[in-house]
């Protein structure tokens, strides 16, 4: 079983997977959040290939740790998710994840990368994050 990691956006929403052993995180695609029934019927297919049993949404902060009108709409988007599939969600600060998954394309050569490709990094360092967490 794996947990996959959802980064919210309200363009493209990125998703990471974990490896079997939840040690390590992989950036997987991005997942337009709109329409909601289309992003729901592939999220189901992922979590079904994958065979997740848990997932986990960024939820963005201030940098004081205060939250602000992102979460608000991330909190919408879990209540919808929550009410639609039945894997377990749970929220996980995301701060900075965007600049980490910059920082490493471009120190790993890549040059040019789109935004969808920096989603599901940032997907994924939110997933590490999450992963190194609970294995300590």
């Amino acid at each position: 079983m794996r947990i996959l990691a959802l980064d919210h956006g309200t363009v493209r929403i990125g998703v990471a997977v974990s490896d079997e052993l939840k040690m390590l995180a992989h950036p997987v695609e991005h997942i337009a959040p709109d329409p909601f029934p289309e992003f729901l019927e592939r999220l189901k297919v992922l979590l079904r290939e994958k065979e997740v049993e848990l997932i986990v949404v960024g939820m963005p902060r201030n940098m004081d740790g205060s939250y602000g009108e992102a979460a608000a709409k991330v909190r919408v988007f879990v209540t919808a998710l929550k009410d639609a599939i039945q894997v377990p969600i749970r929220t996980w600060d995301e701060r900075l994840t965007t600049v980490q998954a910059q920082k490493a394309l471009r120190q790993g050569g890549r040059k040019g990368d789109t935004r969808d490709r920096i989603d599901a990094t940032a997907a994924a360092v939110l997933l590490q994050g999450y992963l190194d967490s609970i294995a300590s």
